[in-house]
């Protein structure tokens, strides 16, 4: 789904039959513009959705900015009718999508010079991945896989259904897609480097476990950590070396940030 579908459904689903209240209180000739501004630290994503929502846009900043309390995003401008009737739709927008970057933002400035990137994973709202994964690039991570059809992961449950770690490497060696496989034991470990894995996903371990584990490892496979990890454990987990840390809170648990919107009449 497009970022247009995605606004012309948002649309519809809050207008519906039209926005009784402001078509009843305002003139219909009666013009205004409109400010965006945050009232909180927010790196800002979602942007480049308002000229979708809006017709005349005066000033927006890009997505991935920083704006400090106070600091305006966007200013619209037009009928004061279709400001206020799409008011709520663009603030869900910027809304959600600032406080996934926000959190990305956060997750990155935590492992700072370590040489660790973080990653997002599929953990998104249904029909809004899109959008959310470009929050989170807003906010400086790094977009792992898009969805089950650009690169290949294989988990524990495909292990299962496989028969073994060396089935399921088998089973994907002349595919052209990237592939990593999570490994659970030292046992499945040793056997995916054996089948000629490259690139390793590492789940549920300590920062201790993780650290043993990528010194066996030695350079014989990028490494992915994942599971649990928190802004709190993200910079250990870093230090660990490895290369990649994936968080799936950027996108299913971030908090909306506090962005308002204030209609001035021309």
């Amino acid at each position: 789904m497009t970022p247009a579908e995605i606004v012309e459904r948002a649309l519809a689903e809050d207008v519906g039959t039209g926005d009784v209240t402001t078509s009843l209180c305002v003139p219909a000739d009666r013009q205004a513009s409109g400010v965006f501004r945050v009232r909180e630290r927010v790196v800002v994503a979602g942007v480049e959705l308002l000229p979708l929502i809006y017709e005349h846009i005066d000033f927006q900043v890009a997505d991935g900015t920083v704006l400090e309390t106070g600091q305006e995003i966007a200013r619209v401008h037009g009928s004061a009718r279709t400001l206020l009737t799409r008011e709520r739709v663009a603030l869900n927008f910027l809304q959600h999508l600032s406080g996934i970057a926000t959190m990305a933002h956060k997750y990155v400035d935590a492992v700072a010079g370590t040489g660790c990137r973080i990653l997002d994973t599929r953990k998104t709202t249904p029909g809004l991945r899109q959008l959310e994964k470009a929050a989170a690039r807003a906010g400086g991570v790094t977009n792992h896989r898009m969805g089950l059809f650009d690169a290949i992961l294989i988990k524990n449950n495909h292990i299962t259904a496989a028969g073994g770690v060396r089935a399921a490497l088998d089973a994907v060696k002349h595919s052209k897609l990237p592939v990593e496989i999570e490994v659970r034991t030292r046992a499945e470990l040793d056997d995916a480097l054996a089948g000629g894995a490259t690139h390793l996903l590492l789940d549920n371990l300590t920062p201790a476990e993780a650290r043993e584990w990528i010194r066996h490892i030695n350079h014989r496979a990028t490494v992915e950590l994942s599971g649990g990890i928190t802004l709190q454990t993200v910079r250990a987990y870093a230090e660990t070396g490895a290369d990649f840390i994936s968080v799936g809170a950027i996108t299913h648990s971030a908090p909306a940030v506090d962005i308002h919107f204030r209609l001035e009449l021309d």
